[in-house]
């Protein structure tokens, strides 16, 4: 199985690339700029195009779409929030997942069973509303809603598309206090992603399985 991972220089990025590397899958870990990954840079157009030339006519059996960033931690709703802060986190939260979406779509069509696997996060759900965090739980719904409508869209394709919750993970964006370990977190999301089909596609769920509200 082909997998590419972006967003795969730390955390669960990382943790998923060497969960398929060790299964011994062929993994193309990516990266804006890390000696030894695949170098991408999710909001360039250029250089997700020059990755997807690189691959050639290769078919690829898994697109996880796991970078982000969250950068309005601690914001204040007086004087905070600044609109470039709002520009580059819909531009790799929301953006990049389009651009790495609309760029390997051939090399999935390829793949006997392709899926698509974007990494959200329940604070996009439109359930949950504790206040704060506003430009982050906005990518983050815009990321569910995305690929809430490609799982329509690519179905006719037979390429499945899922959506998922990581948990509340110990990594440099979860903190020291988060619920989880990263281990714990890419045990589930490796499940989860085996077991998407396009009886699922378009499902919004957690790390272990559950069904998540939307």
């Amino acid at each position: 199985m082909h997998v590419l991972i972006t967003g795969a220089n730390r955390g669960i990025g990382a943790g998923l690339a060497h969960a398929y590397e060790a299964r011994g899958d062929v993994v193309t870990a990516t990266a804006r700029n890390r000696p030894g990954l695949s170098p991408l840079d999710v909001t360039d157009p250029g250089s997700v195009r020059a990755l997807a030339d690189a691959m050639g006519g290769a078919a690829l059996d898994l697109l996880i779409c796991n970078a982000g960033v969250y950068l309005d931690r601690g914001e204040s709703l007086a004087i905070g929030f600044d609109p470039d802060i709002w520009a580059e986190s819909f531009a790799v939260n929301v953006t990049g997942v389009f651009l790495c979406v609309q760029a390997f779509l051939p090399h999935l069509a390829r793949a006997p069973q392709p899926k698509i696997a974007i990494i959200a996060s329940q604070m996009g759900s439109s359930t949950r509303a504790p206040g704060g965090s506003y430009v982050y739980r906005a990518t983050k719904a815009a990321a569910i809603n995305l690929g809430r409508n490609l799982a329509t869209d690519l179905r006719p394709r037979g390429i499945a598309v899922g959506v998922y919750h990581p948990g509340w993970v110990q990594t440099d964006m979860g903190g020291a206090d988060a619920e989880i370990t990263t281990d714990e977190a890419v045990s589930g999301l490796v499940a989860r992603f085996a077991t998407l089909d396009l009886a699922t596609s378009g499902c919004f769920e957690t790390w272990d399985g559950r069904a998540h509200a939307f």
